[in-house]
């Protein structure tokens, strides 16, 4: 009888982990990167389309609608078709479209119409712009996959 191979009982090596700040930071620093550019544009397209006192706040629907419509598109692309670096999620789909879309403006939009006495206008916006977005993203997502189903040979 031989005694077993030492090799082969010690435990596999491992590989050193890196601290989680080494993987972290180039996310962190791609998402505050694409936040900047999204928050500029939906800036610059508030200064264009500016809302009146107690008017439908279009700026703020229309910058979420397109956005999500774009999340839709941007989700079956990187999703089903392209095999994307790690940090082009973080950086467009989180970065730019967070920062471009903006639900904050929203939610204060809909307090600040009710609070100034324009509830109808104030629900109407908080119904629409709820039911648009939603319907944006699916339809932008299932029309992109029809796009590229039919493109397949």
């Amino acid at each position: 009888m031989t005694a077993p191979d030492t090799e082969n009982l010690r435990a596999p090596a491992r590989t050193p982990r890196q601290p989680a700040w080494r993987t972290q930071a180039p996310v962190v620093a791609v998402v505050a990167l694409g936040g900047a550019v999204g928050a500029t544009a939906r800036y610059a397209f508030a200064l264009g389309w500016p809302t009146p006192q107690g008017g439908f706040p279009w700026a703020t629907f229309w910058t979420n609608v397109v956005g999500c419509a774009v999340i839709g598109v941007f989700m079956v692309v990187i999703t089903d078709v392209w095999a994307a670096h790690r940090l082009v999620r973080p950086f467009f789909g989180t970065g730019v479209l967070g920062g471009f879309t903006t639900f904050s403006t929203y939610a204060a939009d809909i307090q600040h119409l009710a609070d100034n006495g324009h509830p109808r206008t104030a629900l109407a916006y908080l119904a629409a712009t709820l039911i648009a977005a939603l319907a944006a993203v699916w339809l932008a997502a299932a029309g992109t996959r029809r796009v590229l189903k039919w493109r397949q040979p």
